[in-house]
């Protein structure tokens, strides 16, 4: 069965072309001789028109979007609420600095993350352009907060390629090779990883890294801890039942500001608002881009009032954080998720993905693993948990050339992962798995 979306996008996989197709070779020649060599790009096609689960390339081909733009489009690449607010914005005004003379937008986004976020504590909302740069303002009030310095992050934990955040994500390349040295006072503690840590415990892989925690930093230095409830390019990783609550009460006992990295988590990828939510863990500090406006720029630090307060006037901003554009798209986002249900069809498209992955019976799936429209297969040989990401890779690239955009992840690169916008259609995602069983076939 077909459909068609508000944007006239015919909603099925088609191929005009072997991928990628004339078009898109010409425009990546053209890439080659203007943009730098260190911007990569997962597939060597050139997007014309997205909308609900397709994205069409220059060459007419429909490809089913798996990954959303690395979890961006969460409401869809075109959403029709989300249009018609930024064009309704970008006639208004497009710019004058939320610093220099404010705007009710972001005041109107900063309530609904207040709103919507874990806890019924009084907050503020700082705004901002990207992930990263929230996770560094996260750091910055956390430091201001606490007048500690030392900052911990976890084992294939993922933050951002600014030089402290680089400092905070564990994987070498292609994040960090070349590009130091970074910024001080950040230590690493291992994660949760229930595929790997051996029967291994909620709990008591709690102790475990708080153990490490106190031995090589000690508490009383420590101003924050910054964790994925359920890591990105780490691989997908949820931590085992009682981690994640461990963690934040240990560091509401020492007065550690305990700040979850939802970027890619966040706006009802996991089957919940939050990922936090799915324990009912309530993060001192919590931080979110990616799906937060349907595909334009904006991320946020939002958390306690006291914490949030503690920076000095003039010490958070910058020219462009909170746009009105992406303030407008920001709303539009969080209406069409709330107004169509998204957070329930996060959880049916977790179910469907889950249900045909793990019917797959391959061998080389280690695991299965994640929440809502977040999921991931980890690949390995036969009867070892020895990573696989030549089989990661071969796969991906089977897929992709026929007409299926899936992303790969993991520390070692092995890692599928599954991210399609919350507006796909069940009959996509299972002509999706179909492609993936026969590129796991050949």
């Amino acid at each position: 069965m077909t459909t068609s979306t508000d944007t006239g996008i015919r909603q099925q996989r088609r191929l005009e072309t072997a991928i990628p197709g004339p078009l898109s070779r010409e425009l990546m020649t053209r890439k080659g001789a203007a943009v730098a060599a260190g911007v990569g790009t997962t597939m060597p096609v050139f997007a014309a028109a997205a909308g609900g689960g397709i994205v069409v390339d220059v060459d007419g081909n429909h490809l089913i979007d798996l990954g959303s733009g690395i979890a961006v489009t969460t409401v869809g690449a075109s959403n029709p609420r989300v249009v018609a607010a930024v064009r309704e914005q970008v006639e208004a005004f497009t710019h004058t600095c939320f610093m220099v003379t404010p705007y009710e937008g972001y005041v109107a986004v900063a309530e609904s993350l207040n709103r919507l976020t874990p806890g019924d504590h009084d907050k503020r909302t700082a705004l901002f352009n990207s992930g990263a740069e929230a996770v560094e303002n996260a750091v910055k009030i956390a430091r201001s907060h606490t007048g500690r310095h030392a900052v911990v992050v976890f084992d294939h934990a993922y933050h951002g390629r600014t030089n402290l955040t680089m400092a905070m994500t564990a994987k070498s390349m292609p994040y960090k090779h070349g590009f130091g040295p970074f910024a001080s006072e950040v230590y690493r503690a291992p994660l949760s990883y229930p595929f790997r840590d051996g029967g291994l415990d909620g709990a008591e892989a709690a102790r475990r890294a708080l153990e490490v925690v106190e031995k090589q930093v000690g508490a009383a230095n420590l101003a924050a801890m910054v964790i994925e409830p359920i890591q990105g390019e780490g691989g997908f990783i949820a931590p085992a039942p009682g981690f994640l609550p461990a963690l934040a009460e240990w560091c509401r006992a020492n007065g550690v500001v305990f700040v979850a990295d939802e970027v890619q988590t966040g706006f009802a990828r996991t089957g919940d608002w939050f990922a936090c939510d799915h324990e009912g863990v309530v993060p001192d500090l919590i931080v979110t881009a990616k799906g937060i406006a349907g595909g334009l720029p904006l991320s946020a630090v939002t958390g306690r009032a006291e914490i949030m307060d503690a920076a000095h006037t003039g010490g958070l901003g910058g020219t462009y954080g909170g746009n009105p554009l992406a303030c407008a798209a920001a709303l539009a986002a969080i209406e069409t998720i709330e107004q169509d249900g998204l957070v329930a069809r996060a959880r049916e498209i977790g179910a469907l993905l889950t249900s045909r992955l793990r019917a797959l019976a391959d061998p080389r799936i280690g695991d299965v693993r994640g929440r809502g429209a977040m999921i991931a297969v980890e690949l390995v040989r036969p009867g070892s948990l020895d990573p696989d990401p030549a089989l990661a890779k071969a796969v991906a690239a089977a897929a992709h050339e026929r007409g299926v955009i899936v992303l790969t992840c993991g520390t070692h690169g092995n890692v599928l992962r599954f991210l399609p916008p919350l507006t796909i259609s069940d009959e996509l995602l299972h002509d999706a798995m179909d492609v993936l069983a026969e590129a796991l076939r050949a």
